[in-house]
Protein backbone atom coordinates (compact mmCIF):
# COMPACT_ATOMS: atom_id res chain seq x y z
CA UNK A 1 0.00 0.00 0.00
CA UNK A 2 1.88 3.70 -1.27
CA UNK A 3 2.14 6.19 1.48
CA UNK A 4 0.47 9.24 1.36
CA UNK A 5 3.40 11.50 0.53
CA UNK A 6 3.51 8.88 -2.23
CA UNK A 7 -0.56 9.54 -2.95
CA UNK A 8 0.04 13.06 -2.89
CA UNK A 9 3.11 12.71 -5.64
CA UNK A 10 1.05 10.68 -7.61
CA UNK A 11 -2.48 13.25 -7.45
CA UNK A 12 0.43 16.61 -8.26
CA UNK A 13 1.16 14.38 -11.20
CA UNK A 14 -2.33 13.48 -12.32
CA UNK A 15 -2.96 17.43 -12.26
CA UNK A 16 -0.28 17.96 -14.87
CA UNK A 17 -1.24 15.06 -17.49
CA UNK A 18 -4.48 16.93 -17.39
CA UNK A 19 -2.63 20.07 -18.63
CA UNK A 20 -0.63 18.78 -21.31
CA UNK A 21 -3.67 16.48 -22.93
CA UNK A 22 -2.06 13.05 -21.43
CA UNK A 23 -4.72 10.15 -21.05
CA UNK A 24 -4.19 9.15 -17.80
CA UNK A 25 -5.18 5.44 -18.64
CA UNK A 26 -7.53 5.00 -15.84
CA UNK A 27 -10.36 7.07 -14.28
CA UNK A 28 -9.62 9.77 -12.13
CA UNK A 29 -9.14 9.68 -8.62
CA UNK A 30 -12.11 10.99 -7.08
CA UNK A 31 -9.81 13.30 -4.88
CA UNK A 32 -9.18 15.32 -7.55
CA UNK A 33 -12.21 18.04 -7.35
CA UNK A 34 -14.50 18.74 -10.04
CA UNK A 35 -14.45 22.49 -9.53
CA UNK A 36 -10.50 21.89 -9.56
CA UNK A 37 -10.40 19.77 -12.79
CA UNK A 38 -12.58 22.40 -14.95
CA UNK A 39 -9.64 25.52 -13.91
CA UNK A 40 -7.10 23.24 -15.13
CA UNK A 41 -9.52 22.08 -18.14
CA UNK A 42 -10.19 25.96 -18.44
CA UNK A 43 -6.04 27.08 -18.61
CA UNK A 44 -5.48 23.96 -21.33
CA UNK A 45 -8.19 25.86 -23.25
CA UNK A 46 -7.29 29.33 -22.80
CA UNK A 47 -3.29 28.38 -23.98
CA UNK A 48 -5.08 26.43 -27.16
CA UNK A 49 -7.24 29.33 -28.03
CA UNK A 50 -3.67 31.54 -28.17
CA UNK A 51 -2.49 29.01 -30.37
CA UNK A 52 -0.05 28.14 -27.50
CA UNK A 53 0.67 24.65 -26.08
CA UNK A 54 2.07 23.44 -22.58
CA UNK A 55 4.60 20.94 -23.82
CA UNK A 56 5.62 19.92 -20.75
CA UNK A 57 4.56 20.35 -17.34
CA UNK A 58 6.34 19.82 -14.03
CA UNK A 59 6.21 20.19 -10.58
CA UNK A 60 8.51 19.81 -6.80
CA UNK A 61 6.62 19.92 -3.58
CA UNK A 62 7.26 20.81 0.27
CA UNK A 63 6.02 20.09 3.03
CA UNK A 64 5.41 23.41 5.30
CA UNK A 65 3.87 21.89 8.41
CA UNK A 66 1.99 19.07 9.82
CA UNK A 67 -0.23 19.40 12.78
CA UNK A 68 -2.63 16.49 14.20
CA UNK A 69 -5.69 17.21 15.55
CA UNK A 70 -8.05 13.70 17.16
CA UNK A 71 -7.55 11.15 14.68
CA UNK A 72 -6.77 13.89 11.67
CA UNK A 73 -3.33 14.59 10.47
CA UNK A 74 -2.90 18.13 8.61
CA UNK A 75 -0.43 18.69 5.58
CA UNK A 76 0.46 21.81 4.84
CA UNK A 77 2.42 21.97 1.68
CA UNK A 78 3.27 24.37 -1.31
CA UNK A 79 3.78 22.47 -4.88
CA UNK A 80 6.27 25.10 -7.33
CA UNK A 81 4.80 24.59 -10.59
CA UNK A 82 6.70 24.64 -14.07
CA UNK A 83 5.35 25.18 -17.69
CA UNK A 84 7.33 25.00 -20.61
CA UNK A 85 5.07 26.67 -22.91
CA UNK A 86 5.46 26.51 -26.76
CA UNK A 87 4.46 29.84 -28.74
CA UNK A 88 2.82 30.06 -32.53
CA UNK A 89 6.43 31.21 -33.01
CA UNK A 90 8.12 28.15 -32.46
CA UNK A 91 9.43 29.96 -29.33
CA UNK A 92 9.18 28.95 -25.65
CA UNK A 93 8.78 30.87 -22.24
CA UNK A 94 8.62 28.90 -18.65
CA UNK A 95 5.47 29.86 -16.67
CA UNK A 96 5.91 29.19 -12.92
CA UNK A 97 3.36 29.30 -9.70
CA UNK A 98 3.57 28.69 -6.41
CA UNK A 99 -0.12 26.73 -4.76
CA UNK A 100 -0.44 26.07 -1.41
CA UNK A 101 -2.38 22.91 -0.67
CA UNK A 102 -3.52 21.16 2.65
CA UNK A 103 -4.06 17.28 3.03
CA UNK A 104 -5.86 15.64 5.52
CA UNK A 105 -5.18 12.57 6.50
CA UNK A 106 -6.64 9.40 7.99
CA UNK A 107 -5.14 6.21 9.48
CA UNK A 108 -2.73 6.88 7.23
CA UNK A 109 -4.64 7.61 3.62
CA UNK A 110 -5.58 10.83 1.75
CA UNK A 111 -9.10 11.73 2.35
CA UNK A 112 -8.83 15.16 1.17
CA UNK A 113 -5.98 17.52 -0.97
CA UNK A 114 -6.83 21.06 -2.18
CA UNK A 115 -5.64 23.92 -2.47
CA UNK A 116 -6.18 27.33 0.00
CA UNK A 117 -7.81 29.85 -1.73
CA UNK A 118 -6.97 33.24 -1.55
CA UNK A 119 -10.37 35.22 -1.55
CA UNK A 120 -9.81 38.19 -3.32
CA UNK A 121 -12.88 39.43 -3.16
CA UNK A 122 -12.00 40.61 0.60
CA UNK A 123 -10.91 44.29 0.98
CA UNK A 124 -7.99 45.16 3.53
CA UNK A 125 -9.60 45.52 6.46
CA UNK A 126 -7.70 48.93 6.93
CA UNK A 127 -9.75 50.27 3.49
CA UNK A 128 -12.84 51.40 5.50
CA UNK A 129 -10.62 54.26 6.80
CA UNK A 130 -9.19 55.15 3.27
CA UNK A 131 -9.85 58.38 1.27
CA UNK A 132 -9.46 57.91 -1.99
CA UNK A 133 -9.53 61.93 -2.56
CA UNK A 134 -6.49 62.23 -0.22
CA UNK A 135 -4.67 59.55 -1.91
CA UNK A 136 -3.80 61.46 -5.17
CA UNK A 137 -4.15 65.20 -3.94
CA UNK A 138 -1.53 66.01 -2.34
CA UNK A 139 0.28 69.25 -1.93
CA UNK A 140 3.69 67.66 -2.03
CA UNK A 141 6.89 69.64 -4.22
CA UNK A 142 6.50 68.03 -7.93
CA UNK A 143 8.88 65.20 -7.89
CA UNK A 144 11.03 64.58 -10.91
CA UNK A 145 12.19 60.91 -12.22
CA UNK A 146 12.92 59.01 -14.62
CA UNK A 147 11.40 55.26 -14.61
CA UNK A 148 13.86 52.17 -15.18
CA UNK A 149 11.80 49.60 -16.54
CA UNK A 150 14.59 47.56 -17.10
CA UNK A 151 15.18 47.64 -13.61
CA UNK A 152 11.92 47.39 -12.18
CA UNK A 153 11.17 44.08 -14.31
CA UNK A 154 14.61 42.29 -12.94
CA UNK A 155 13.54 43.07 -9.08
CA UNK A 156 10.06 41.05 -10.31
CA UNK A 157 11.82 38.32 -11.48
CA UNK A 158 14.54 38.60 -8.29
CA UNK A 159 12.18 38.68 -6.05
CA UNK A 160 8.23 36.51 -7.99
CA UNK A 161 8.69 33.96 -5.27
CA UNK A 162 10.49 35.23 -2.54
CA UNK A 163 10.40 37.91 0.26
CA UNK A 164 12.87 41.40 0.43
CA UNK A 165 13.69 41.59 4.20
CA UNK A 166 13.90 44.89 3.50
CA UNK A 167 10.35 45.56 3.45
CA UNK A 168 7.48 44.20 5.56
CA UNK A 169 5.38 40.83 3.97
CA UNK A 170 1.91 40.87 4.03
CA UNK A 171 -0.69 38.11 4.31
CA UNK A 172 -2.25 39.98 0.76
CA UNK A 173 1.05 41.00 -0.70
CA UNK A 174 0.42 41.58 -4.33
CA UNK A 175 0.43 45.10 -3.95
CA UNK A 176 3.11 45.43 -1.66
CA UNK A 177 5.24 43.61 -3.92
CA UNK A 178 4.50 45.87 -7.26
CA UNK A 179 5.02 48.80 -5.16
CA UNK A 180 8.23 47.16 -4.35
CA UNK A 181 8.92 47.20 -8.35
CA UNK A 182 8.15 50.38 -8.93
CA UNK A 183 10.09 51.87 -6.30
CA UNK A 184 13.10 49.96 -7.50
CA UNK A 185 12.56 51.11 -10.69
CA UNK A 186 13.61 54.95 -9.59
CA UNK A 187 9.78 55.94 -8.83
CA UNK A 188 10.41 58.08 -5.25
CA UNK A 189 8.02 57.62 -2.57
CA UNK A 190 6.25 60.81 -1.25
CA UNK A 191 3.46 61.88 1.05
CA UNK A 192 5.38 60.00 4.51
CA UNK A 193 3.34 60.10 7.52
CA UNK A 194 -0.38 60.62 6.55
CA UNK A 195 -1.68 56.48 5.35
CA UNK A 196 -4.15 58.42 3.09
CA UNK A 197 -2.19 60.54 1.43
CA UNK A 198 0.28 59.68 -1.36
CA UNK A 199 2.40 56.26 -1.56
CA UNK A 200 5.11 55.71 0.32
CA UNK A 201 6.58 52.49 2.75
CA UNK A 202 9.05 53.12 6.07
CA UNK A 203 9.76 50.76 8.13
CA UNK A 204 6.37 50.13 10.44
CA UNK A 205 4.07 52.29 8.58
CA UNK A 206 2.83 52.91 4.69
CA UNK A 207 0.32 54.17 2.63
CA UNK A 208 -2.72 52.44 1.69
CA UNK A 209 -1.72 53.12 -1.72
CA UNK A 210 1.71 51.54 -1.07
CA UNK A 211 -0.35 48.04 0.16
CA UNK A 212 -3.93 48.05 -0.93
CA UNK A 213 -4.71 46.78 -4.27
CA UNK A 214 -7.51 48.92 -3.99
CA UNK A 215 -5.92 52.32 -2.81
CA UNK A 216 -2.91 51.71 -5.33
CA UNK A 217 -5.34 51.18 -8.32
CA UNK A 218 -7.35 54.94 -7.34
CA UNK A 219 -3.64 56.28 -6.87
CA UNK A 220 -2.76 55.45 -10.69
CA UNK A 221 -5.67 57.27 -11.54
CA UNK A 222 -4.72 60.23 -9.82
CA UNK A 223 -2.77 61.24 -13.30
CA UNK A 224 -3.08 65.02 -12.53
CA UNK A 225 -0.96 65.17 -9.21
CA UNK A 226 2.49 66.81 -9.06
CA UNK A 227 3.93 63.43 -6.80
CA UNK A 228 3.55 59.52 -6.77
CA UNK A 229 3.68 57.58 -9.80
CA UNK A 230 2.67 59.19 -12.80
CA UNK A 231 0.66 57.18 -14.97
CA UNK A 232 -1.73 57.20 -18.02
CA UNK A 233 -4.41 54.75 -18.52
CA UNK A 234 -4.58 52.49 -21.82
CA UNK A 235 -7.44 50.79 -23.62
CA UNK A 236 -6.03 47.60 -23.69
CA UNK A 237 -3.42 44.82 -22.58
CA UNK A 238 -1.30 44.56 -25.56
CA UNK A 239 -0.76 48.82 -25.46
CA UNK A 240 1.51 47.86 -22.10
CA UNK A 241 5.01 47.46 -21.63
CA UNK A 242 7.42 45.63 -19.63
CA UNK A 243 7.06 47.46 -16.49
CA UNK A 244 3.55 48.67 -16.58
CA UNK A 245 0.78 47.23 -13.87
CA UNK A 246 -2.52 46.06 -14.51
CA UNK A 247 -5.36 46.05 -12.17
CA UNK A 248 -7.74 43.68 -11.27
CA UNK A 249 -11.93 43.71 -9.86
CA UNK A 250 -12.56 40.05 -10.15
CA UNK A 251 -16.03 40.57 -9.19
CA UNK A 252 -16.67 43.74 -11.29
CA UNK A 253 -17.96 45.22 -7.81
CA UNK A 254 -15.54 48.34 -8.24
CA UNK A 255 -13.44 47.21 -5.21
CA UNK A 256 -10.19 46.61 -6.85
CA UNK A 257 -8.41 43.11 -5.31
CA UNK A 258 -5.28 42.51 -7.47
CA UNK A 259 -2.52 43.84 -9.12
CA UNK A 260 0.48 42.41 -11.57
CA UNK A 261 3.31 43.83 -13.69
CA UNK A 262 4.26 43.15 -17.08
CA UNK A 263 7.57 41.08 -17.16
CA UNK A 264 7.26 39.91 -21.01
CA UNK A 265 5.42 40.36 -24.11
CA UNK A 266 4.14 36.87 -26.08
CA UNK A 267 3.93 36.00 -29.56
CA UNK A 268 1.06 37.76 -30.02
CA UNK A 269 2.57 40.97 -28.15
CA UNK A 270 0.05 40.23 -25.07
CA UNK A 271 1.76 40.71 -21.70
CA UNK A 272 2.93 37.87 -19.40
CA UNK A 273 3.29 39.15 -16.00
CA UNK A 274 4.69 38.39 -12.58
CA UNK A 275 2.23 38.56 -9.29
CA UNK A 276 2.24 37.95 -5.66
CA UNK A 277 -0.13 36.24 -2.95
CA UNK A 278 -0.32 33.53 -5.44
CA UNK A 279 3.47 33.80 -6.25
CA UNK A 280 3.24 33.80 -10.30
CA UNK A 281 6.01 34.39 -12.98
CA UNK A 282 5.38 34.57 -16.70
CA UNK A 283 1.48 34.19 -16.30
CA UNK A 284 -0.91 35.43 -19.20
CA UNK A 285 -2.33 38.76 -17.91
CA UNK A 286 -6.41 37.99 -18.08
CA UNK A 287 -6.71 35.44 -15.09
CA UNK A 288 -8.95 33.40 -16.51
CA UNK A 289 -7.16 30.31 -15.56
CA UNK A 290 -7.62 31.57 -12.21
CA UNK A 291 -10.29 30.18 -9.20
CA UNK A 292 -11.00 34.03 -8.44
CA UNK A 293 -11.76 34.33 -11.85
CA UNK A 294 -15.70 35.48 -12.55
CA UNK A 295 -17.34 36.55 -15.75
CA UNK A 296 -17.74 40.08 -14.40
CA UNK A 297 -13.72 40.96 -14.59
CA UNK A 298 -12.79 44.48 -15.11
CA UNK A 299 -9.05 45.71 -15.31
CA UNK A 300 -7.08 48.55 -15.65
CA UNK A 301 -4.29 48.92 -17.74
CA UNK A 302 -1.80 51.62 -17.05
CA UNK A 303 1.37 52.73 -18.60
CA UNK A 304 3.83 53.93 -16.13
CA UNK A 305 5.17 57.47 -17.07
CA UNK A 306 8.43 59.67 -16.25
CA UNK A 307 8.06 62.83 -14.38
CA UNK A 308 9.84 65.25 -16.46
Amino acid sequence: MASWLEELERLTNDRLKVLVGNKLGRKLDPLLKDDELAVLERKKLLFSERDFEIVKAMANGRIKEQKKIDDLQYIDYVVHHQYLVKQPNEKFYLEENMEERQAIIKAGQIISDSAVERDYSLIDEDENEIRLKDIFNSSDQRQKYQYNRRAAVQYAERWWNSYNPKYKRFKDDCTNFISQCLHEGGIPMSGFGDRNKGWWYSGNSWSYSWAVAHAFRWHLSGSNKEQGINAKEVRSASDLSLGDVICYDFEGDGRWNHNTIVVAKDANNEPLVNAHTYNSRMRYWAYKDSSAYTPNIKYKFFHILDRK
